[in-house]
């Protein structure tokens, strides 16, 4: 038998899982739904078990002594999140088992394991400032609802709303986002059908967030613009009793204003901080806790982490 690890992200735009063994060879590598929100709360742990469920039969050879987990909405959706950590326990008796929010993974995975604040703008945004003994700053991550400021359904909403403005006349000059939007929704009296009865809406609006980023619109770059300056804000915030240290992660940095607003910001609010480049990514963070969980196992966090 092979011992492994096993890492799992469970995110607004799907879940993924990475068994390794111990010299980090990759073993076996899955995929599901995205860890969509319903009237009961969060899919995320049904999804992570199904994932557990699928690396034991792609690998039935080997012997998982860690399993990680980072899960968005665990911390607010999910009732009791230790029950997970139980239920997978009792599926994978000999295996440690660490739950967290995805905020987590994705800080072990962008600055591995030192101290620091890192925000991921997904379909959500969350920034977590943590040196892993005692200091924990979650800034956002409350959904697209309440906040999730800067991410991709926060700009894919704006981007609709503009568009919706557009088409009742009272601006004129978000034509190209209404075009963009009827192009990827449909006529606008579909929207509100589209939108309000699906239980993956943020993943939806962040479906936009894309064709906004690509627009060379005036008004869809200043959406892009308060986009990166609300994330900013957010990675600086949580930097609260810790070394000036940003990392931010997520799909959104992939634009050329985004990036380099969000730099400018950070440097305008925190001019002593450094940005780091991310080493990795949340699953190779969930990874890494399916590793620390075996070898230095970390204290329980209420809100953060369990275990």
């Amino acid at each position: 038998m092979t011992t492994a690890f096993l890492g799992i992200d469970i995110g607004g735009t799907g879940s993924r899982s990475r068994l390794v063994s111990a010299d980090g060879t990759v073993l076996a590598e899955g995929s599901g739904p995205r860890g969509a929100v319903t009237a009961v709360g969060s899919a995320g742990p049904d999804l992570a078990l199904a994932l557990i469920e699928q690396a034991l039969r792609d690998s039935p050879d080997s012997a998982i002594v860690g399993i990680g987990i980072g899960a968005t909405g665990i911390a607010t959706l999910v009732a009791d999140p230790n029950d997970l950590v139980r239920r997978v326990r009792e599926r994978v008796p000999r295996a440690s088992v660490a739950a967290s929010i995805d905020a987590v993974t994705g800080h072990l995975g962008a600055l591995s394991g030192a101290s620091g604040a890192v925000i991921a703008v997904g379909t959500g945004a969350i920034a977590l400032g943590a040196d892993f003994r005692g200091v924990w700053n979650r800034v956002d991550g409350w959904g697209h609802l309440l906040g999730d400021r800067g991410s991709g359904s926060w700009i894919g909403m704006r981007a609709l709303q503009a568009a919706m403005r557009q088409r009742d006349g009272v601006v004129a000059d978000a034509g190209a986002l209404l075009d963009a939007a009827q192009e990827r929704f449909g006529e606008p009296m579909t929207w509100p059908g589209q939108l309000y009865t699906r239980d993956d809406r943020a993943g939806v609006l962040a479906s936009f967030a894309a064709d906004v980023a690509g627009l060379d619109d005036p008004s869809a770059r200043q959406i892009i613009r308060e986009a990166a300056t609300e994330a900013a804000h957010s990675a600086v915030a949580a930097l609260r009793g810790l070394p000036p240290r940003i990392s931010a992660t997520g799909g959104l940095l992939r634009s050329d204003e985004y990036a380099a607003t969000f730099r400018a910001v950070v440097r305008e609010l925190r001019p002593d901080a450094e940005l780091v480049a991310p080493a990795g990514g949340p699953l190779d963070g969930a990874v890494q806790l399916a590793r620390l969980v075996v070898s230095a196992p970390p204290a329980p966090a209420a809100g953060f982490l369990w275990a």
